[in-house]
Parts: structure tokens; C-alpha cells; sequence
């Protein structure tokens, strides 16, 4: 539960530079219309709730400045200003002054954590110097004589030193950042007793002392620095999302110039009106219409399903569709920052950034812990020196305030939980990729799925096999086995015996999108969808989907299929439904298809054909009326709604993106991971109250005592080591039998549920 981690790494020219030019700036933005412009800028040294609203109040102060929204996750702020062509905000001067370095943002992202490295270098040092220094201590506790003590000392100081200048660096750097702007921060008081611990074994290192608190100054830097990496891995997390839809856009796109040459250019200078070429096998670089060419599309970004998509000239296409087979030139409609895929961009950065409240509150308590801490430790000194007129004693007393008034139990009370959580659904298959997730989890009141690769497998059944002629099923099946389209599966699995196909076919082509056709001399048959089959009307057999067998256009079969329900699917709904959530599919898929599957596992409500952008304004629309969202998801089209929603579950057969964007990952087939996960989260609930009780019991109680100068900075160093150690053990009950019982879910709809 630290402030600031104090790393600073400037990202490429952000050290030099305290200024971006008005041209930038204007380049840089992107135009909303109406004279309103956004900007973004990365800010590499934001780190808690006071950065947040130390850059949020410096920008709001400039002329023209609308709104200013930081992301702690992505550590980027976006910007909405106001402002004519010759004139733009110095933003980067105005972060300057308070201490914060800026530079124009980029979409994309860094293969490596510079700051993860850092950390896992500090850690390692003062692990080691700690280590070392608590073995040589054993010996002077022990009672060694006055020469091998003062030797183990010096020794003992030639270890602390590396800890103290190298894995220090980081709470010095933060606290001084913080003092020379006129604030403070939890690293302050933390660097003052680290040092004043060091400085003062030194002096009694240099006079043969029969004591030294090297060991009280490495331990307590390597604790802290192993809950701030731990930290820093669960944020880190958040930026991945992003990412991974940033790469689903090309870096460049073919254009078409007026005298049918092609140009490869840059995405940024894609203009509505131009004409681009997109072959076989690219992503549609920007929003735009079919002008010529026909071709096959994976569309699977904005509906969800694996079907794919027949484009024709007059075809509206989003970026980020995936073209298979003949080349299209499009007729570019929107800009790269205009596009659907930019626009799903934005979502869920601004999701990402919602989240970050759930940090504030602990942020803005562990924000007090500074001026309290310095008061008392200032307090006790001055009065021990009043009180003795001994400077030694009075600064050790001080030293041990700061030492064991460390709030490492508290920062461990929920991380450690966390991460023994974690592990404890790893071992279950269940991937957690945010652990802020749980706490969110024991919350939801309301629970939508997606269908297609969720509710569903994304397979097919055939299930009317045994109302078809065993002749016309086999020549189906021979048709069918060309082909890997999920209801050709399905037919030629339904006739396993694979005998010799009823009539010999002079040709079978597939047609993408419509379905296969054989050619047997004159005849021609047709397996695939009715329209393009049979000119004959069709009955609804009141099943999700279905395919007929035509000869000659005229119907001699129809095949009826339904989705094969993902194991675990019914059990799950009945489990939500009893402990009184709300259970509702959103889906991108046909409104009969999602009422058949809704049927079948008895869900009254029910939404079909969305888009992303429609997905998320449901969830929303839910928030708005105080409902906590469980969103389960696994297509391209659910990432947003997955990162807009309370807290978000996928399935391990997700797109790489719905699993970036998702908080938990299971990898098995079964939907009851989801029971194990909240049952998980409860557990890991229980267990950071019963913590935080303990952290807060143990400076209730020692604070008085090295007050009244009854513990040293070694005893105050073991005491704080000691109640991170119980915190810890705590912690690590996550993996006790769970008691099986009553629990509460939903913040405004309570429930009793037992899993």
C-alpha cells in the first residue's frame, strides 16, 4: 500500500525536454469536432492517487482545458482542449513544475518493462545484504567478543552500503521529487528512517558500540521493495489489453492513386475519400466501402462469430476485418483515429481507467501515514531530548517510530492475498490476470455471457440425424467432408460409417460463405444455406440454424442444427439464478440463435445482434442504476464490454485480445471455473479484512512502546519483519478447505448463494 514507487525512467527524449511545440501538440491531437480537440501524453513517474490528482489539477488550471483523465494503468493522461490553429497548450511545462516528465503518447507497446527490471536488480541486492547481514548479526546477539563484534560490523556495513545506495535509490528519488514540489509521500518518512538507521549504526560502528541496526535498515528495504514489485506486476497487467489490439492494425495501407499506381503510406496519413487496395490475407487497414471486388471476410472483430462474411461491392467494411481470399479497393470513410478498431481502443482505455478508483481509497489512507508518522517520530525525539539531554538516545527512539511504524503489513495484507490466490487458481487451470479482481468480484449482483465460444463451444450438432433417409444423410456426408464449416462437421460426424457415397460426383466446390455445390453429369446439388440452395420455402424447425440438401434447387433434406453448450453451462446458471443475480446474454449472433440457446438453459433475457460499442453501453446503461457487472466473454467484439464491465472472466479459447482484456482466464472447457473463482475471491476477501485487522492491531499496539523508548531499531526492524510474516501466513490460508455455506453477493442486491 505504497504512494509512489519513486522510479523515474524516461522514456526516449523526456529527459531532455521539458516542452512540446504547439506543432506537435496540433498533430499529435486528435479532432472530436466542434473546435474540441484530444491529446495524450505518457507520464512515466505517475504512480498513485496523489500523482493522479496532482497532474488532473495542474491541467485542469489551463485556459481552454475541458478534461483531464489519467490512466494509472497505461500512465497516460488524455487531454480534451480547446484551442485555434496558431496556439496549443504547453501541457509538458505545466506537468513539469509539479514534478512530472510528459512526451507525446504512442499506440505502441514496449516489449520490455524497464521498470520491472529495476526492480527485480534492487531486490535482489538488498535480499542479499539483508540475508548476509541477519547471519553475521546471530553472532553478536550471541554475545561475541568485543573484537569479532566490531569486525562483523564493519563487515556488516560493507554490505548495507551497496542496499543502501542502490535499492534505496527509489524511495530517495520519490521522496525528493515530492519535497522539492512541496509535498510528501509515504516514501519520505521511509527514506529518513532508512538513512537515519544507516547513518547512526555507522557512528556506532566507528565508536565499537555493542549494537548496530544495519540489519533493520536492509531488511526493511527489501520487504518494501518486494511489495512493490508485486505492485507493479499486478498494474503492469492492465497495459496489455491495448497492446494487443494496437497490433491488430497494419502499420500502413496501399493506396490507389489517380493513376491506378499504388503507394504504400503510413496509416496516420489515411484520409477519408481515398482509395485503398486490401489483398488476400491483410486487415482492413481504416473504415470503408467495397467499391470492387468480391471477396470472403473474417469478421469475428465485430460480431463475434467465426461465420465468415461476403463482401461485394457497397459493403461496409470496419478496420481490423480480416480479408481471405480476393483482393477489395475500398473507398476509405473514416480516418485511423476515427475507426471502429480506434474507437474499441478507446473503450477500454477508458474502462482501465475506471479502474483505478477501487485504488484510490486505499491510496489516499496510506497518504496520511507520512505527516502522522513524522509528527510522532519528531514528537518523541524532542521530547527524550528534553526530557534526558541525550541526543543518541533521542535520535534511536526516533529511528525506531519510523522503522516500526512501517506500514509493510498493511502493503502485504493485499497483495499477498492476492498472489497466494493466484496460485491457488492456477493450480485449478484458472489464470488471474488482475488481482484488484477479487475484491470487484464480491460484488457483482448481475451476470451477462456472451454465446458463440461461451455459453456455446462454437461447434455444432446435428439434431434431427435419425428424420433423415440414411441414403440422402450419406450423400450429405459426402458433401460435407470437403468442407471444415462447422455444420459440415457436424453432418459428416453424423454418418460415421463413411460408406461409398450414393452418387459419384464429377465435381464439389466449396462457396465460401453459402455452402458446397457437387455436379453429378446434369444435376446439380447444393448443401448450405436455404436461400442460396433451394428456391423452396423453408419450415423453421425451431433450432438455431439450418442447412439443406437441394437437387436441382428443389429440397430433398434439411438438416437442423443447435450449439453444443459448453460443460458446466446449466449447472452454472442455476447456481447464479438460485443465489439471486441477474443472468442475461449479450451476443453478436442472430436473435434466433440466441434464443435457442437461451431456452435451453432457461435465461428469460436475452439480447442478439450487437455490436461491441452496444455491448458496452448495455453494461453502461446496468452501471448507471448502481449494478455490479460480471461480464464472460471470449470474442474480439466482447473486448471492450470485457474491460468496460465491474470485473470480466474469459475462457482460455478467447482471441488473444479478449483474454488481455479479461481479469480471469480459465483453461479448461468447463464453466464451472467460474464457481471456483468466486469462491476463491470470497475466500481471498475473508482473508484481507482478517489482515488489515492484524496490521492495524500491531502499530495500535507498538507504537507506544518505541514511543516510550522500550524497543530499539533493531526490535522495531524484527517487529515489523514479524508482522509482515503473520500477514503472510495469513495469507496463506488461502489454501485451507473452504467452508461450504451461505455467502453474500452484490453491493445493491444482496444474495445468498452457496458454492
Amino acid at each position: 500500500m505504497s504512494c509512489c514507487s519513486g522510479i523515474a525512467v524516461p522514456s526516449a527524449g523526456a529527459a531532455s525536454r521539458t516542452s512540446i511545440s504547439p506543432e506537435e501538440i496540433r498533430l499529435a491531437s486528435r479532432d472530436l469536432g466542434d473546435g474540441l480537440r484530444q491529446t495524450a501524453l505518457t507520464l512515466p513517474d505517475a504512480h498513485c492517487a496523489a500523482c493522479i490528482a496532482a497532474v488532473e489539477g495542474a491541467l485542469r488550471k489551463i485556459s481552454g482545458v475541458e478534461l483531464a483523465r489519467v490512466n494509472l494503468s497505461a500512465r497516460r493522461v488524455t487531454i480534451n482542449w480547446r484551442g485555434n490553429d496558431d496556439e496549443s497548450p504547453d501541457f509538458a511545462a505545466a506537468l513539469a513544475k509539479i514534478g512530472y516528465a510528459s512526451h507525446l503518447a504512442s499506440i505502441e507497446e514496449e516489449t520490455q518493462d524497464p521498470v520491472l527490471a529495476s526492480l527485480l536488480k534492487a531486490l535482489a541486492v538488498a535480499g542479499f545484504s539483508a540475508m548476509n547481514i541477519m547471519i553475521l548479526s546471530v553472532s553478536v546477539w550471541s554475545g561475541a567478543d568485543p573484537a569479532t563484534r566490531h569486525a562483523f560490523h564493519l563487515v556488516s556495513a560493507a554490505l548495507a552500503l551497496p542496499a543502501i545506495v542502490y535499492s534505496g535509490r527509489f524511495f530517495y528519488r520519490s521522496a525528493w521529487a515530492a519535497l522539492r514540489h512541496g509535498r510528501t509521500n509515504m516514501d519520505v518518512p521511509i527514506s529518513v528512517g532508512v538513512l537515519l538507521a544507516f547513518a547512526l549504526s555507522v557512528y556506532d560502528t566507528l565508536h565499537n558500540a555493542a549494537f548496530a541496526y544495519f540489519d533493520a535498515s536492509t531488511s526493511l528495504l527489501f520487504v518494501l521493495l518486494a511489495g512493490r514489485t508485486l505492485d507493479h506486476l499486478m498494474r503492469g497487467r492492465a497495459r496489455s489489453a491495448v497492446g494487443a489490439l494496437a497490433r491488430l492494425s497494419p502499420r500502413g495501407a496501399s493506396v490507389v492513386q489517380a493513376d491506378e499506381a499504388i503507394d504504400y503510406v503510413p496509416l496516420s496519413e489515411i484520409q477519408p475519400g481515398m482509395r485503398l487496395l486490401v489483398a488476400a490475407g491483410e486487415r482492413v487497414p481504416v473504415d470503408g466501402v467495397v467499391v470492387k471486388g468480391a471477396s470472403e471476410l473474417d469478421a469475428s472483430i465485430v460480431s463475434g462469430e467465426s461465420e465468415w462474411r461476403r463482401a461485394a461491392p457497397g459493403s461496409a467494411l470496419q478496420a481490423g476485418v480480416m480479408n481471405l481470399a480476393n483482393p477489395l479497393t475500398l473507398l476509405a470513410t473514416a480516418s485511423a483515429d476515427g475507426s471502429f478498431l480506434a474507437e474499441m481502443t478507446r473503450m477500454m482505455e477508458a474502462a482501465e481507467s475506471g479502474r483505478s478508483t477501487y485504488r484510490r481509497i486505499a491510496d489516499r489512507a496510506a497518504s496520511l501515514y507520512a505527516p502522522v508518522v513524522h509528527g510522532v517520530a519528531l514528537l518523541s525525539m524532542v521530547a527524550w531530548l528534553f526530557g534526558t539531554g541525550d541526543l543518541h538516545k533521542s535520535v534511536t527512539i526516533a529511528i525506531a517510530v519510523l522503522v516500526i511504524t512501517c506500514p509493510c503489513a498493511l502493503g502485504l495484507a493485499v497483495p499477498m492475498v492476492q498472489v497466494v490466490a493466484v496460485r491457488r487458481l492456477f493450480e485449478r487451470g484458472i489464470m488471474a490476470r488482475d488481482g484488484s479482481a477479487f475484491e470487484r468480484l464480491n460484488e457483482i449482483d448481475t451476470v451477462l455471457f456472451d454465446k458463440t465460444g461461451t455459453l456455446t463451444l462454437g461447434e455444432m450438432r446435428l439434431v434431427n440425424a435419425g428424420d433423415i433417409q440414411p441414403r440422402l444423410l450419406s450423400l450429405a456426408a459426402a458433401m460435407a467432408r470437403v468442407s471444415r464449416h462447422p455444420a459440415s462437421v457436424a453432418i459428416a460426424l453424423a454418418d460415421p460409417r463413411r460408406p461409398v457415397a450414393p452418387v459419384e460426383f464429377d465435381s464439389l466446390e466449396e462457396v465460401h460463405g453459402c455452402g458446397i455445390e457437387g455436379r453429378a453429369g446434369d444435376a446439380v446439388y447444393r448443401l448450405g444455406r436455404p436461400s442460396w440452395a433451394s428456391t423452396a420455402k423453408q419450415v423453421d424447425l425451431g433450432t438455431s440454424s439450418t442447412t439443406v440438401l437441394s437437387k436441382d434447387a428443389e429440397t430433398i433434406a434439411v438438416f437442423a442444427f443447435e450449439e453444443t453448450v459448453r460443460p458446466g453451462a446449466r449447472e452454472l446458471v442455476q447456481t447464479l439464478r438460485s443465489a439471486g443475480l441477474s443472468v442475461r446474454i449479450l451476443s453478436g449472433d442472430r436473435s434466433a440463435a440466441v434464443s435457442s440457446i437461451a431456452r435451453q438453459l432457461d435465461i428469460e433475457a436475452f439480447s442478439a445482434e450487437l455490436l461491441p460499442g452496444e455491448k458496452v453501453e448495455a453494461i453502461r446503461a446496468l452501471a448507471a442504476t448502481g449494478r455490479k457487472v460480471l461480464m464472460i466473454g471470449d470474442g474480439l467484439n466482447d473486448a471492450p464490454a470485457l474491460a468496460a464491465a465491474h470485473v470480466s472472466i474469459a475462457p482460455s479459447s478467447a482471441t488473444d485480445v479478449g483474454r488481455s482484456a479479461s481479469d480471469f482466464v480459465f483453461l479448461g472447457q468447463s464453466l464451472l471455473a467460474v464457481r471456483d473463482i468466486i469462491q476463491t475471491a470470497a475466500r481471498a476477501d475473508v482473508l484481507i479484512r482478517q489482515n488489515f485487522a492484524m496490521a492495524i492491531a500491531y502499530n495500535v499496539v507498538s507504537v507506544p512502546f518505541a514511543i516510550g523508548g522500550v524497543v530499539t531499531p533493531l526490535a522495531a526492524a524484527l517487529a515489523m519483519s514479524l508482522s509482515s510474516i503473520v500477514v503472510v501466513g495469513n495469507a496463506l490460508r488461502q489454501g485451507a478447505k473452504v467452508k461450504k455455506g451461505p455467502r453474500t453477493f452484490g453491493a445493491t442486491k444482496p444474495a445468498t448463494v452457496k458454492i
